[in-house]
């Protein structure tokens, strides 16, 4: 076995749109920079509920990934700019956490996922709250980032 193949941590982080998830890009890529490692993206489309209106279902699932497409370009470039190897990107059709957990198992080289604790006064999101009760079903480490983190705090902190 190569042990440094071994070693090298693939950070994973979804890429949801929120304010927050910035701090847990930010933060896994410059993890992944420090420890010689790499950064994969997930971002997910949940279903759209227009499946009884094929012709309008088609066209907002093609809107869909166009845009995904798009913002999973800009978050590349931001690992790439902080001195990362251009990440792994993945666009999935399901439910978020269902995906994420296909995802770990699909690539076994992933070591942990970031994610970043919601800002805003409805709470921390699904995905950090199901952490809490235990109930999240991960199959890796997880890392939770607070969401109102600077660049700066993020950058002493890595």
């Amino acid at each position: 076995m190569d042990i440094s193949q071994h070693l090298q941590r693939k950070f994973l982080v979804v890429v949801d749109g929120t304010p927050e998830a910035h701090a847990a890009l930010r933060f896994a890529a410059r993890r992944a920079h420090g420890t010689g490692g790499k950064v994969a993206l997930l971002l997910v489309l949940e279903p759209g509920g227009f499946e009884h209106w094929l012709g309008v279902e088609s066209l907002m699932r093609e809107d869909a990934r166009i845009e995904a497409e798009r913002v999973l370009a800009e978050c590349s470039a931001m690992v790439e700019m902080l001195g990362g190897e251009k990440p792994k990107t993945h666009i999935r059709e399901g439910k978020l956490s269902e995906e994420i957990n296909r995802l770990t198992d699909e690539d076994r080289t992933i070591s942990t996922l970031v994610l970043a604790a919601g800002v805003s006064a409805n709470g921390p999101g699904p995905l950090v709250s199901a952490l809490g009760t235990g109930k999240s079903g991960f199959h890796v480490p997880v890392t939770v980032v607070p969401g109102d983190l600077s660049d700066d705090e993020i950058d002493a902190l890595t």
